[in-house]
C-alpha cells in the first residue's frame, strides 16, 4: 500500500510530476510491455483508414432543409421494416453528398426527450456503421428520413438488424428501377 508521504505530487503549470512513486514510467508494470517506450502514449482502437469504409456521419450528410423534408412526406416513396420505416426521395444537392439522412422518433409514443433522443441516437448510428452498404451500390442521390415505428425504446440489435434489412431493400428496389 502506498502511503500519501511516499508519492509527492507537484503541481506545475498543469502537469502533475510525480516523484517518488513506484510506477512513474507512466503505466502499471501489467500494462508494460517489455521493449516498449514508456512515454509512448498508444490509443486502443483506431478506425480502418480504408478508401470504402467511411464510417463518420458528418454534419454535411444531415438532412435539414425543410421544403425537402415536406417534399419526402408528400412525394417520397417509402420502405418499412418494423421497428423502422425509410422515406426517400430522389434528388440534387449542391454539395458533393450523395445521401442527406435525417432520424425522426415520434413525440405521440414517447413523452419525454430522453426517450426520443436515444431512439434517434440508435438509428443514427445503425445507419452510421451499415453506410457502406448504399455508398458502394446505388448511383446518384437521395434524401433519406428513417423513423421509428415500435412502441417501446429498442435495443441495438434490434435496429441494427431492421436496418441492414432496410437498407438492403433499398439497394434491391433501386437498382431493379434502373435496370426498368
Amino acid at each position: 500500500m502506498i502511503r500519501a508521504a511516499d508519492c509527492a505530487a507537484l503541481f506545475v503549470l498543469g502537469k502533475i510530476y510525480l516523484s517518488n512513486f513506484p510506477f512513474s514510467k507512466g503505466t502499471f508494470p501489467e500494462m508494460q510491455k517489455e521493449g516498449a517506450d514508456p512515454n509512448k502514449v498508444e490509443t486502443p482502437l483506431k478506425p480502418h483508414q480504408g478508401v470504402n469504409s467511411d464510417f463518420s456521419f458528418p454534419k454535411k450528410e444531415k438532412l435539414t432543409h425543410k421544403k425537402l423534408f415536406e417534399a419526402l412526406f408528400i412525394e417520397g416513396k417509402t420502405l418499412k421494416e418494423f421497428p423502422i420505416k425509410l422515406i426517400y426521395l430522389p434528388t440534387d444537392f449542391k454539395d458533393d453528398v450523395a445521401i442527406k439522412v435525417a432520424v425522426v422518433a415520434p413525440k405521440k409514443r414517447f413523452k419525454t426527450a430522453v426517450g426520443r433522443n436515444k431512439i434517434k441516437r440508435l438509428l443514427r448510428e445503425a445507419y452510421r456503421l451499415n453506410k457502406p452498404l448504399i455508398f458502394n451500390n446505388i448511383e446518384g442521390n437521395f434524401a433519406f428520413i428513417f423513423l421509428y415505428l415500435g412502441k417501446k425504446t429498442p435495443s441495438f440489435n434490434e435496429v441494427d438488424t431492421a436496418m441492414k434489412k432496410l437498407l438492403n431493400a433499398f439497394i434491391n428496389k433501386e437498382s431493379h428501377e434502373k435496370i426498368d
